[in-house]
């Protein structure tokens, strides 16, 4: 909003690499099921009835954001319903920007690219006080030491020295290179509340805001699949904040294959760290700072590198959320967090609001078969071929008419058909692109069509949507199983041995008369099958394995032509494994498939067991990493109610997080390793914090690991050939 005028919105514009702001009218709104609940409410606002059969009939428009809050509280008090009840007279969005782009159907950063935007990079390292594990801004030892940064002109600096003087210097800085964006990993949880916490300390403002307004902040949560992490959710104005922690999480949710949400782990998984990045255990860093100009230039070194290595993971990781900045009513930090159920909600809300229809209240939840899934052979099958539906719940909603019954405007239909439409010209612009930087462009458009497209069918079985529709998303799997059903028994009576089904694919041993040939024997069984389903639904034969090892459903392992392993599913690539498990499982996998007899794979068993005996690797090897789901308070809790209902066991986790006395909250990870002399312990009385790892007095547990090893030697025993 306008500073110090709530009736009008600030928006900003890039004109010839020029900024310039507008001022627009600003007319705050809310949907009722009836105006007389504003009836003793004594502003003023501007009611007008909607058409249609929507539950929410009436749109209630005001004078500014204040009058628009006054009007909120009158109906929390009068109703007694909270904002999220299902059965509230009324629907809001409490947020002035989505609510204020959704009116005029503007959206950011139209007609841009992502390498258009000004990007800025932070990274602070801080003093940590003798005798104590963790820096803490309110201790007043415990300085920022320095603050790196970077943006994406590929400009860096490093701010040193006092640190009153350095927060001044940040705001200069700032001010100066006037990013849209800054990007941090983990800002949310430690730069910037130690920033904040420091500049309170010596009453500096940190006026980060295009208008030198204050960075602030409010606590705020995410949900990231089975976690919700609280958070404090900083604001600055005019700019936009991007946690590279928060995007790498949302990132794993499909792939599972992060080991750590760390920033260097996560450099190293995506090939980020250059060969020469600086490492440093955060035990060392005071040291540095004690060791003088020697010891802060090394520290300099590794926080640089850090802002580094964030700036290219945000360019990997965000161009889908610039892509949705240009699509759905909300600012790029907020399009980040919000799930797609609800950002294809926004849509749907936004035509309803244009077109004056009355919205209907989302529909009661209720429980529908999912997709079909099965599996037909255990254990290793070799010339593994794979045939799918492209998309194919988006598929059957548009051949099979499934649409959500309550959509008086039919938007979601067309809606799906115009966005699927645009993928494939995107797609088509991608293959035609000539620079690295119109192909990056082309793809990250062609990925969030892909997501958006692909959500679909999810917003219909989503509780809080306002069309949301459990019948037709009922219908959907169910013509998907029908479909998937129909293709197995044609593959069968076509000489095919199926193997797995998972949920939209098919992979299955080919008909011997096409085994030979496969780019012949694909090609002809895509036109043949293809022939007998219904228009609409397209079959892609889109891959062939020299082997595949199927272990139970959803959880799978495929040894391509090239030699690459790729491993599917929980049971055979979980988190919840030390690390010399999941690399041994590898192995193991790898080998079964390559048709390696018992000996090689004994003799690799050895390999392993002989490595923790001698204890020739380092804790990261055998240490275990967890993600706290629950706050220590909750988990105390259910540890009094015992294992009852509403109670849990005891967990190393939690147990060390305790007593180590940081605030940790859920979203944070722990790392620790099990110590003793015997296989059987309790894990929560015999761990210890990763960091605690001595490696000149090692008191790793080795039996308890040999243990654990051989256990799972034994899972998979009964697949290996003699």
């Amino acid at each position: 909003m306008v500073p110090g005028d709530d009736s009008a919105m600030r928006v900003f514009l890039r004109e010839d690499d020029r900024l310039k702001s507008v001022a627009q009218t600003f007319q705050p709104f809310l949907w009722l099921t009836d105006a007389a609940f504003l009836n003793t409410w004594p502003g003023k606002a501007e009611i007008e009835p909607l058409d249609g059969a929507g539950e929410f009939r009436v749109l209630a428009t005001f004078r500014s954001w204040t009058d628009f809050q006054s009007a909120r509280k009158h109906l929390l008090d009068e109703t007694g319903a909270t904002a999220a009840s299902p059965e509230a007279p009324f629907y809001f969005l409490n947020n002035p920007v989505a609510q204020h782009l959704m009116r005029t159907g503007q959206t950011l950063f139209k007609g841009m690219r992502l390498d258009q935007l000004r990007r800025l990079q932070l990274d602070i390292e801080t003093y940590t006080g003798e005798g104590y594990e963790f820096s803490s801004a309110e201790r007043a030892e415990d300085r920022i030491l320095l603050i790196s940064l970077s943006d994406s002109t590929g400009w860096e600096a490093t701010l040193t020295g006092d640190e009153k003087k350095m927060l001044h210097q940040l705001v200069e800085v700032v001010r100066e290179r006037d990013p849209d964006v800054i990007e941090g990993h983990n800002l949310f949880r430690f730069d910037l509340p130690y920033l904040a916490a420091r500049a309170k300390r010596h009453k500096v403002k940190l006026a980060l805001g295009r208008d030198d307004s204050a960075l602030s902040s409010y606590p705020s949560r995410v949900q990231i699949a089975e976690r919700t992490i609280n958070y404090p959710k900083f604001e600055i104005y005019s700019r936009h904040i991007v946690d590279t922690f928060l995007l790498v999480q949302f990132y794993d949710v499909s792939t599972r294959e992060l080991e750590s949400f760390g920033l260097k782990d996560v450099a190293r998984h995506f090939g980020l760290a250059p060969k020469d990045r600086t490492y440093l255990d955060a035990r060392e860093i005071p040291k540095l700072a004690d060791a003088g100009a020697a010891g802060m230039e090394k520290l300099a070194r590794y926080s640089l590198d850090d802002v580094r290595e964030t700036r290219a993971l945000a360019t990997l990781l965000s161009p889908s959320y610039f892509v949705q900045a240009q699509m759905f009513p909300y600012s790029y930090q907020d399009v980040v967090v919000r799930g797609n159920a609800t950002k294809i909600d926004t849509l749907f809300v936004r035509e309803y609001l244009h077109q004056r229809r009355a919205l209907p209240r989302p529909q009661q939840a209720r429980q529908f078969e999912g997709g079909y899934t099965d599996i037909f052979h255990e254990g290793v099958a070799e010339n593994v071929w794979h045939c799918d539906v492209a998309s194919l719940y988006p598929s059957v909603m548009l051949a099979f008419e499934i649409v959500p019954k309550r959509d008086e405007l039919a938007i979601f239909r067309s809606l799906l058909s115009e966005l699927r439409d645009f993928r494939l010209r995107a797609k088509s612009l991608l293959r035609e692109a000539k620079d690295a930087a119109a192909r990056n462009h082309f793809n990250a458009l062609q990925q969030t069509f892909k997501i958006v497209i692909n959500s679909f069918y999810g917003y219909l079985g989503f509780a809080q949507a306002h069309f949301g529709d459990f019948d037709a998303a009922s219908a959907v799997t169910a013509k998907g199983r029908e479909i998937l059903q129909a293709m197995i028994a044609w593959l069968r009576q076509r000489g095919a041995h199926i193997v797995e089904i998972d949920t939209d694919g098919i992979y299955f041993q080919p008909p011997k008369d096409v085994a030979a040939d496969p780019e012949r024997g694909m090609k002809l069984l895509d036109d043949e099958l293809t022939a007998t389903l219904p228009k609409g639904i397209e079959v892609e034969f889109d891959a062939r394995y020299r082997a595949m090892f199927s272990y139970k459903m959803k959880n799978y392992a495929l040894l391509d032509d090239e030699g690459c392993v790729t491993i599917k599913g929980a049971a055979l690539k979980s988190r919840g494994l030390e690390r010399f498990q999941r690399e041994f499982m590898e192995d193991l996998l790898r080998l079964l498939l390559e048709g390696r007899r018992r000996k090689e794979i004994l003799d690799k068993l050895e390999e392993y067991r002989s490595a923790l005996e001698q204890r020739r690797w380092t804790v990261e090897m055998f240490m275990k990493t967890e993600t706290l789901s629950d706050s220590l308070d909750v988990y105390k809790k259910k540890i009094t109610a015992g294992s009852g209902k509403g109670g849990r066991n005891r967990s190393a986790a939690y147990e060390l997080a305790v007593k180590s006395g940081k605030p940790y909250q859920p979203g944070d990870q722990i790392s620790f390793y099990i110590v003793g002399d015997t296989a059987k312990v309790t894990a929560y009385e015999a761990c210890k914090l990763a960091s605690e790892w001595d490696p000149q007095q090692r008191d790793e547990n080795v039996e308890y690991y040999v243990d654990k090893l051989v256990a799972l030697y034994k899972k998979f025993s009964g697949f290996i050939p003699a």
